[in-house]
């Protein structure tokens, strides 16, 4: 058997390392009573209101790819979970904001922060300019994945063909 090339190796740790995290979603998910669209919702919430960019319920839905009803459901559920909270600060009273509620960062932290206390561990081993081009790369790859389905909803429905 041949063996793998660094380009094989590396999409092969990124496929574990998504099935990993998507598995640690549904832990978290599970855990917490909510759908594993919920949590994607629920991160881009937080990371856009830590960012201070905080996300319209139509920006939320888009990047999900849910239709208007579904995103509105989605936000009513994390808003009477408590994860969610509906904001109007915008001279334009219409214009509706999302920000993480106080219990969102409780529990994500609680669930989340000895994950963070061991990945701090493990970045501590590599030097700067490893963690600079670890950067670049993940950076270029999750570009290249956002690019390619932002390609795949724009186009006409492919039909996959088994093998």
């Amino acid at each position: 058997m041949p063996a793998r090339t660094r380009r094989e190796d590396l999409v092969a740790l990124l496929q574990d390392y998504a099935g990993e995290a998507e598995l640690l979603g549904q832990e978290f998910a599970g855990r917490h009573r909510l759908h594993p669209t919920d949590l994607h919702a629920l991160l881009a919430v937080m990371r856009a209101d830590s960012a201070g960019e905080p996300l319209t319920p139509g920006v939320l839905g888009a990047r999900l790819g849910l239709s208007t009803g579904a995103t509105t459901a989605l936000v009513d559920r994390l808003e009477r979970a408590g994860h969610v909270r509906r904001s109007r600060e915008s001279t334009d009273r219409r214009r509706v904001t999302l920000r993480q509620a106080e219990n969102a960062a409780e529990v994500g932290g609680a669930f989340f922060g000895p994950l963070g206390a061991r990945m701090d561990a493990v970045l501590a081993g590599f030097d700067d300019d490893e963690l600079a081009a670890a950067a670049r790369f993940l950076t270029a790859m999750n570009a290249l994945v956002a690019d390619y389905r932002a390609d795949l909803a724009a186009g006409p429905a492919q039909k996959s063909t088994p093998a």
